[in-house]
């Protein structure tokens, strides 16, 4: 036997992925799945896809969660709040896939949400889960926030540029595309077939809740005290997959190569972050927890470049997150992970 885990929000897209991959865990064994309103169903009825879908889904409630050694949440905003907590108290270890505790202050959160955190004490309590970049804390810990999708990707590629000194901190700008999983599966008119097909759309436009997490894992990595950016994302036609472009003003003239040089060594004992020569494509990394990462210059303007493509629902949320649980428990970072994506 292995680990035990329970899975709440299992009827979700990343709740789906997480069945997905832990299923395959040589370490996890899936003692428990949650759902809320898809509670009292087979787990076939909503991913046919699965293996084992005779299993059923119970409730999202804590009281009736068997005692497992990890718990991972993939709720809707504002839904794991007060379970997460409740949870811990249990000494489960806890893995949050939503957005409660991924920000490190009740400013911040009120900043990108638009209301006060229900437990505000505890947003510094929570480990912030981007392995590469903010490993340290994560052996041991007992609760781990896991990065947002679009941060995950805009991070990846800037932070290194940032802590060399290479790029300004201020007036960086982001846009980002996204497919439609990314939006999560609630039956919404604007993600119908009929809107989404053959368009492209961007959202949120200077409000969208990612931006003051970007922002704050930029300065986490820099050790600096204000980033500020500009984030614009585009859902575009496609299931899954996130190509983020960002571009920041060099402090100094610098070559191509400087800049590629700077995420080499930054991430040469990454597993999951490659660095490539050409743009980077969301059909490359569909399917794994890898993220594409190539940086240009763009010489006439004095700015740097950066793109990134990783899976939404793997290095983006699911995948993520089971590299968190394998750097908790003492597992090899990559247990149970593909690396390998899938196309066509």
């Amino acid at each position: 036997m292995g680990h035990s885990v329970a899975i709440l929000g299992a009827s979700g897209y990343a709740g789906g992925e997480l069945v997905r991959l832990i299923d395959d865990h040589p370490a996890f064994d899936v003692i428990y799945l949650g759902a809320n309103a898809n509670a009292g169903r087979q787990l076939a009825e909503v991913h046919p896809h699965l293996t084992g879908g005779g299993r059923l889904l119970g409730s999202t409630d804590p009281a009736d969660l068997p005692p497992v050694d990890l718990a991972f949440l993939a709720l809707p905003h504002g839904a794991s709040a007060r379970v997460a907590g409740e949870i811990l108290e249990r000494g489960t270890r806890v893995i949050d896939l939503g957005s409660d505790y991924r920000l490190d202050t009740e400013e911040r959160y009120e900043s990108a949400y638009g209301t006060s955190h229900p437990f505000p004490g505890r947003l510094g309590e929570w480990a912030y889960g981007l392995p590469e970049l903010f490993g340290g804390p994560l052996p041991g810990a007992d609760r781990v926030a896991v990065p947002g999708c679009y941060p995950t990707a805009t991070v990846l590629g800037l932070a290194p540029l940032l802590v060399a000194g290479l790029i300004q901190p201020e007036g960086i700008v982001v846009h980002a595309v996204s497919g439609v999983s990314g939006a999560g599966r609630s039956a919404r008119e604007e993600l119908q077939f009929g809107a989404i097909d053959e368009n492209v759309g961007a959202y949120a436009v200077g409000r969208h809740r990612h931006r003051p997490e970007i922002e704050m894992a930029l300065e986490m990595a820099a050790g600096i005290r204000r980033v500020s950016v500009t984030f614009t994302p585009h859902l575009v036609p496609m299931q899954r997959g996130i190509l983020a472009t960002a571009t920041a003003v060099l402090t100094k003239p610098v070559k191509r190569a400087a800049l590629q040089q700077i995420l080499q060594a930054a991430y040469r004992d990454a597993k999951f972050v490659e660095v490539i020569d050409g743009s980077p494509q969301t059909r490359w990394v569909v399917g794994s927890n890898r993220a594409l990462i190539s940086a240009f210059t763009d010489d006439t303007t004095g700015h740097a470049i950066v793109l990134v493509a990783i899976d939404n629902l793997v290095k983006g949320a699911a995948g993520q997150a089971i590299q968190i649980a394998n750097l908790m428990l003492g597992l090899d970072e990559d247990a149970g992970l593909p690396l390998a994506g899938w196309t066509p």
